[in-house]
């Protein structure tokens, strides 16, 4: 196990007892929950050793915010303007899958590695007030977009990197329903598109996307180590939750709605709520770039601190 010197801890708690800002972050684990539930069998795997810890859970826990701010805003970077991929309906969620030749990578935020885009996948709910893998105050949102990477500097491919240590980083931006849709989903959700893959396996080539225009205008996040929401569920991945949500119209979501788990040949059932149960936080360590000032309790040495976590407007209109 790998152990901070003796003078290094003692340093870490007089931190800890003289700043009240890292003393504060302990209430801001509250504020975000870990999600995912699902209509498909959810089976993870025998459960790992959890990671080694020298240091005390209250050091953890609340030298987050000490580390933070966090280096700087996420870096999205494009080898060529656009880019072009293949949308699938894998029975599970829909999957939009880059085509090789079209590198998207990301950097910076919480990341000391470059990571390369390899999928973005869609979760939503049956109704509006579900949908989303992540709750934020207890709040779920109609859907969830996830951009999928794996760090290219360590390890060949996706398949390698979701095994392994530092491998993959998540991106999640929440959906919700509007009279105006993002740039992106709207390539994604018209009609002439969604309909084209209305069944479990279908496929359709978009052509001339641009990444950038799927981010919201914003560069606060929220972020925390965890594992992948479909099986085997391994815990190698980075999440950062973006501060603001992405619209889609009613239309659309009801388009999304209307795929189909199954092939034409089995009966219809709706690929909706397709996110995973609520998983516990088990002492995770979550950070933000986001300010804090409000008033917290039960820190580890007592104190009460203010704990600062004013979520963008935008995403609880």
């Amino acid at each position: 196990m790998f152990r901070l010197p003796d003078f290094l801890l003692g340093l870490l708690e007089y931190l800890l007892l003289s700043f009240p800002s890292v003393t504060a972050c302990c209430q801001f684990t509250q504020c975000l929950q870990s999600v995912n539930t699902n209509v498909h069998q959810w089976q993870k795997p025998s459960a790992e050793p959890p990671r080694s810890r020298a240091l005390t859970a209250a050091v953890l826990r609340c030298l987050c915010w000490w580390i933070l701010p966090l280096r700087n805003s996420l870096n999205v970077r494009r080898l060529i303007q656009k880019v072009s991929g293949t949308m699938y309906n894998t029975g599970r969620h829909v999957s939009l899958r880059l085509d090789k030749e079209h590198l998207v990578n990301i950097s910076g935020g919480p990341m000391t590695y470059s990571h390369r885009l390899e999928e973005i996948r869609l979760h939503f709910g049956s109704e509006d007030s579900q949908g989303s893998e992540h709750l934020l105050n207890g709040q779920a949102f109609s859907g969830e977009v996830q951009l999928i990477h794996y760090n290219h500097e360590l390890y060949t491919n996706v398949t390698e990197a979701a095994k392994s240590p530092n491998g993959l980083v998540v991106v999640s931006i929440f959906m919700k329903v509007s009279e105006s849709s993002n740039p992106f989903l709207n390539r994604m959700l018209n009609r002439d598109t969604i309909t084209r893959i209305t069944y479990k396996n279908d496929a359709y080539l978009l052509q001339g996307l641009n990444i950038e225009e799927l981010y919201p205008e914003t560069s606060s996040f929220i972020t925390y180590d965890g594992s992948m929401t479909i099986p085997p569920c391994y815990e190698t991945a980075s999440w950062i939750i973006m501060n603001k949500p992405v619209y889609i119209t009613r239309m659309q979501m009801h388009s999304l709605r209307l795929l189909s788990q199954n092939q034409p040949s089995q009966i219809f059932l709706s690929m909706s709520d397709n996110f995973r149960p609520v998983q516990p936080l088990n002492n995770r360590c979550i950070r933000t770039n986001i300010n804090f000032s409000l008033q917290g309790k039960d820190c580890p040495n007592n104190r009460a601190q203010k704990l600062q976590y004013r979520v963008n407007e935008w995403l609880l209109k």
